[in-house]
């Protein structure tokens, strides 16, 4: 693996941040808009909706990977057996290594993924008028 240690550029990490809040605000923002005019509440629900598949991919995307740095350099297993790092420090660093291995959120971004692409396909077919 070539890009081991390299992180996104920060360009990208901000574009992945500032794309998740604007996709947060975009869907809060309805409530109002709903007292306002139905066509920018669909603009803020295609921007939310568009954020939230391009943010929970990512995210889905950054937790598989590491992930699978834990499974496939068996981390656990190298930092149980590491004599130099000890006590707190090691409880801490085999805390972290496996609640990244066994946690759940990377299954909750692809949830969020998967059903923001439904839901974007759905609102697509109803705004064209495809079934009515």
């Amino acid at each position: 693996m070539k890009d081991l240690g390299k992180s996104n550029l920060k360009s990208i990490r901000i574009f992945f941040f500032l794309t998740g809040i604007i996709a947060t605000l975009a869907y809060r923002i309805i409530i109002v808009l709903n007292f306002y005019d139905p066509y920018w509440v669909k603009v803020s629900w295609y921007i939310g909706t568009i954020g939230f598949i391009l943010y929970f991919g990512h995210r889905f995307e950054i937790q598989r990977k590491r992930a699978k740095f834990v499974q496939d350099y068996n981390l656990v297993r190298e930092i149980e057996k590491n004599k130099q790092v000890k006590g707190d420090k090691k409880q801490a660093l085999l805390y972290i290594i496996r609640t990244t291995n066994n946690s759940k959120a990377r299954w909750n971004s692809l949830f969020i993924f998967i059903l923001s692409i439904l839901a974007l396909i759905v609102g697509i077919i109803f705004d064209l008028g495809i079934f009515g």
